[in-house]
């Protein structure tokens, strides 16, 4: 018994593409329809003098994996 082909030809894949960009641009028309924002946090200001260098926990659980 042989199984039935699926092939998958150019018309059908640029009709899926087509369909596709259509849905994504009409999904930007939308009323109300914006991007999300994201909020960035305020970094601190660099040291005056360099050195920026800190001792934070997540520096001391590094070097305490890096221990033989």
């Amino acid at each position: 018994m042989s199984q039935p082909k699926a092939t998958l030809s150019r018309r059908t894949l640029f009709a899926g593409a087509g369909t596709a960009g259509a849905l994504a641009a009409a999904a930007s028309l939308l009323p109300g329809a914006q991007p999300p924002t994201v909020a960035v946090p305020e970094l601190k200001p660099p040291p005056e003098n360099g050195g920026g260098y800190q001792l934070t926990d997540h520096v001391k659980r590094y070097y305490k994996t890096t221990l033989i």
